[in-house]
């Protein structure tokens, strides 16, 4: 026998990684360390987005696969309990430091409700100025940064600063539909235009996401670290 077979296949249901369907966590069964970690996150997670329903909910939008519900900072303390469970969960997967919104007091959150859980997430406040991602030449990929903005500012009125969505349930047009509904709602009687939002220093996937969803590169950030 080697010595570099460390784990004996002797039969077992599960072996190697694997991907639990509940909480989407990616973890190695056979391993003890894993298997400690898959357990707490999977009870942590599936509190954090259960949602039995409320007797007051503000459904700004309705799909056939689910509803989006508005959150806001002055609602019932069950409702910002889960907001706050839900961006814990969130901050923790996107690798967010906590940070406090410029204007708690009119912080918007929108949920993504599908039957019973939480599976999308945004979450958006006030801005006035945001800065637009620059075109990278082709020598830029020595940089550490893989990409860079301008500075100079540009008016902006939203700023969308988590926006998640469920592993298991991701290219289901959940963030794109939560985006669509934060455009229609942020300010009443007004579509805000691309142009009009920004996305808080975007992670890869949300870079990516946020060029498809305004059909070009150069969309406008903030809080952006360089």
């Amino acid at each position: 026998m080697g010595k570099d077979q460390l784990v004996i296949d002797a039969g077992q249901k599960h072996f190697g990684t694997t991907v639990c369907k509940s909480c989407g966590m990616i973890y190695t069964a056979s391993n003890p360390e894993d298997e400690i970690q898959h357990l707490q996150h999977h009870h942590r997670f599936l509190e954090g987005i259960k949602f039995v329903g409320w007797k007051r909910e503000r459904v700004v939008a309705e799909f056939w696969d689910g509803k989006i519900v508005l959150v806001l900072p002055r609602d019932p303390s069950y409702a910002i309990k889960k907001v706050e469970d839900v961006q814990e969960l969130v901050d923790l997967e996107l690798g967010f430091q906590q940070t406090v919104p410029v204007c708690p007091d009119k912080t918007k959150t929108f949920l993504f409700i599908d039957e019973k859980r939480v599976v999308g997430c945004l979450i958006a406040e006030p801005i006035k100025q945001a800065f637009r991602v620059l075109s990278e030449p082709s020598a830029s990929k020595e940089c550490s940064r893989a990409w860079r903005c301008s500075d100079v500012p540009e008016p902006a009125i939203c700023g969308i600063s988590r926006i998640w969505v469920f592993r298991l349930k991701r290219r289901k047009r959940i963030a794109r539909r939560l985006v669509d509904t934060v455009r229609n709602c942020f300010m009443f009687g007004c579509f805000l235009s691309t142009n009009e939002i920004a996305f808080s220093d975007p992670t890869p996937d949300g870079k990516l996401f946020a060029t498809k969803y305004c059909n070009t590169p150069n969309f406008l950030v903030y809080n952006f670290h360089n």
